[in-house]
């Protein structure tokens, strides 16, 4: 993979951002956060996988803003859906390589970069899956997803995949009132929390978002997706 160019300076953004997190990341998993924007750049061009395209702006608004809710995931597994170009699943799973990561998208060229990216950034902890929300099996312990529409929504889509126990973190910018009181059955917010991203001055929210009893799968959503 070339280089980037000033690659020592986005890696010493890259390190201060997340020290101000309060993450402790090893200099080979900054190294592969950074090969993850090189390759991300790479591929945007026919992909069109995301509309920043400056370096130093894709290592603030994408890694460090994904980065920023780490310290809040927990389980072994965890899906992000609606993931994209894989934010914030991708540096999640380079920070933790211990828990596995599912990646959820329907587009089929975003999955194609997620799948070359686990495969090039040697991710063994990935799972890309091409699949619309409502149709995604299985369950986990956690989930992810920036605001791919209201929350309302997300989980009446994806809430058959939280687990019991399990924690929804919904990355969000400004809230609406109804985003924290306006919630499908079977869930409650937990938590809302600021989250000050390094070199960010957009407003930043999650969503905290736990279970309270048994959710089925929206059938009938999935089936008109089939």
């Amino acid at each position: 993979m070339s280089p980037l160019s000033d690659r020592a300076k986005l890696f010493a953004r890259l390190s201060a951002g997340t020290t101000e997190l309060g993450l402790a990341p090893r200099a080979g998993e900054l190294e592969r956060l950074l090969d993850y924007v090189e390759l991300l750049l790479r591929w945007n061009g026919a992909y069109n996988l995301t509309a920043v395209r400056e370096p130093g702006e894709i290592v603030t608004r994408h890694l460090l803003d994904s980065l920023a809710v780490a310290p809040l995931v927990r389980g072994d597994n965890l899906a992000d859906l609606g993931t994209g170009a894989g934010l914030p699943g991708i540096p999640l799973a380079i920070l933790e390589p211990s828990r596995k990561h599912t990646l959820i998208d329907s587009n089929g060229k975003k999955i194609r970069f997620l799948r070359e990216a686990a495969r090039t950034l040697i991710l063994d902890n990935v799972r890309v899956e091409q699949s619309r929300v409502e149709a995604a099996r299985g369950q986990y312990d956690c989930i992810t997803a920036r605001a791919f529409t209201t929350l309302k929504q997300m989980l009446t889509l994806g809430g058959h995949l939280l687990a019991e126990g399990g924690v929804w973190l919904a990355l969000k910018g400004q809230l609406e009132v109804e985003d924290v009181t306006d919630l499908p059955a079977g869930f409650r917010v937990a938590d809302v929390r600021p989250l000050q991203v390094p070199g960010l001055a957009a407003a930043r929210h999650v969503v905290i978002v736990e279970r309270t009893h048994a959710v089925a799968r929206d059938h009938s959503a999935s089936d008109q997706a089939a």
